[in-house]
């Protein structure tokens, strides 16, 4: 997936691939998503639509910390291995992993990922998806689109990950998607080190 006709990507920082995984691989990721106890998202009391589930280290929004929690289930691993290996990165530096389903209706709004993830591979299943990407530049804001196919991966980091916020309109029907993030060192940038609009998930 490129966002030029010379192959460069849409976004300095961003790089994708269109099949990271295989038709029938993807219908057992979706079939362990589904069987995976998924619970709505929440953020400081309020509930989305989209379903989710943490594993390893995960961000807690109702408490303002990054926590840990429950190790990553056998079934995830060859995934990370594989998605770390597309990025370049030991897989082992992926430390989180999420799960998410889009039923019909649900999206995900503008946001940057918060400041204690570094690294962020995506990996989305069921159906295509945009990702739109804004930054503020004077009184308007530049925004780029960036298609999602199924079973096609992608990594943000620097410029696409720290300079940009991005988001995902509400889904017309069921997409899943597991991303996984490496922290940030020392744990964590600082509070301040992303866009003063405070939009970070």
């Amino acid at each position: 997936m490129t966002g030029d006709l010379f192959g460069l990507p849409p976004l300095p920082g961003l790089s994708s691939c269109e099949a990271l995984v295989s038709a029938a691989e993807e219908r057992l990721l979706i079939a362990a998503i589904d069987a995976t106890e998924l619970a709505p998202f929440r953020f400081q009391g309020w509930e989305g639509k989209r379903l989710t589930r943490s594993f390893g280290h995960s961000y807690d929004f109702d408490r303002g910390r990054l926590e840990v929690g429950d190790p990553m289930p056998d079934w995830l691993l060859p995934y990370r291995e594989r998605m770390a290996g597309f990025a370049g990165l030991p897989a082992a530096d992926f430390v989180q992993a999420l799960l998410i389903r889009y039923d019909p209706g649900a999206g995900i709004g503008w946001h940057r990922d918060r400041p204690a993830f570094e690294h962020v591979l995506g990996l989305s299943l069921g159906a295509p998806a945009v990702m739109r990407f804004r930054r503020r530049m004077a009184a308007k804001f530049e925004r780029v689109a960036v298609p999602l196919p199924p079973r096609g991966a992608y990594h943000l980091t620097g410029e696409a990950r720290h300079g940009w916020e991005h988001s995902i309109a509400a889904m017309a029907e069921t997409r899943w998607s597991i991303t996984f993030r490496s922290l940030a060192s020392p744990i964590g940038r600082p509070a301040n080190a992303d866009a003063p609009d405070g939009n970070m998930i």
